[in-house]
């Protein structure tokens, strides 16, 4: 009897010992990096950006924990985030998909043309 209980116990082992070897290829790897760009679109869930260094537009998820601050690090309103201000956006990349942590809105320059 005890060594039906054993082989039992051991048959478990064996079949168990491989899901922990699986789990750990299904590791997904998160970075946190940044992009600079300005927002050509602004939607209820999405920031997309254009930047100088790709010529196809970003596009960015954010959510309910999404800050915004501006140059100096004051907290801005989302209400302010629109279409063409220029941003720095640091975001977390988890396999396809980009989400927004902090949106840093810079101040737009204008220039002025003298006679």
């Amino acid at each position: 009897m005890k060594k039906a209980i054993s082989l039992v116990v051991f048959a478990l082992a064996v079949l168990i010992m491989p899901s922990g070897v699986f789990a750990q290829d299904q590791i997904t790897k998160v970075t946190t990096t940044e992009s600079v760009g300005t927002i050509s679109e602004f939607s209820p869930d999405t920031i997309v950006i254009k930047t100088e260094t790709s010529s196809t537009p970003m596009h960015y998820r954010y959510t309910k924990s999404t800050t915004y601050v501006d140059d100096s690090g004051e907290p801005v309103s989302i209400e302010t985030v629109k279409s063409g201000l220029p941003v720095t956006i640091y975001y977390t990349s988890e396999g396809d998909k980009m989400t927004a942590n902090k949106v840093v809105v810079r101040k737009t320059t204008t220039t002025t043309k003298t006679n």
